[in-house]
């Protein structure tokens, strides 16, 4: 599955499906009961006759990932299956990557969401200008590259700095954010109680933070 959509704009959306269908030689009378099938998957059965202009970006891409599966195949690549799309779209195409997961099929999937990466993978390769940071699972990665919690304090950061850190802190500023990350919950939201007239938000540390701390916070 590409990450740019290349439908065929001059078919409907299942004459789309059908021609694709050609291409592995599948039968007209096996593609009569794959196509309907497909597109009651991705939601699309009341678009069947339509025109490929007609359809919103999310739904362009649902009918690209039923596309890819007219051949059943056991190996599927999805190069940034969600980028461009509206959250409903996003847990749409989620919900059917969980679904193809569930069904046995191997899926190779690319993406620069780390939500997405840690919803739907079971392993993972970070890569950052071609070389092999780190891998794993996604539970693994964290626990390994970074403390359990981390609260993000906004506004005049410098007071936050000059504030005593304790050693078992780990500090990171970017911009007009800090974040400070520790193991220790109760000593950590204590430490940013103290702190007057700064807005924080406690949470508990994710990939975004492992991703952030291997690569860096500089732009790509």
């Amino acid at each position: 599955v590409p990450q740019a959509d290349n439908l065929d704009p001059d078919f409907t959306v299942a004459e789309n499906l059908s021609i694709y269908g050609s291409y592995f030689r599948l039968s007209r009378k096996s593609l009569a009961s794959r196509i309907p099938e497909l597109l009651e998957m991705v939601q699309l059965s009341d678009r069947a006759d339509c025109r490929i202009s007609t359809l919103s970006g999310g739904m362009q891409r649902r009918l690209t990932l039923a596309r890819s599966l007219v051949n059943d195949p056991e190996l599927l690549v999805l190069d940034e299956p969600t980028t461009g799309l509206d959250p409903q779209a996003r847990h749409m195409i989620w919900s059917l990557v969980h679904q193809m997961k569930r069904s046995g099929k191997t899926i190779l999937l690319t993406t620069h969401y780390m939500e997405e990466a840690e919803r739907l993978c079971d392993e993972l390769i970070i890569i950052d200008h071609g070389r092999l940071l780190a891998q794993g699972s996604p539970v693994n990665l964290i626990k390994k590259h970074c403390e359990t919690d981390v609260v993000e304090i906004r506004g005049d950061v410098t007071l936050a700095i000059t504030r005593d850190l304790p050693e078992s802190f780990r500090c990171d500023r970017s911009g007009d954010s800090l974040y400070i990350y520790s193991n220790d919950t109760f000593r950590l939201l204590e430490w940013a109680e103290s702190l007057q007239g700064l807005a924080s938000l406690h949470r508990k540390t994710g990939l975004e933070d492992v991703f952030l701390r291997l690569t860096g916070r500089g732009l790509r």
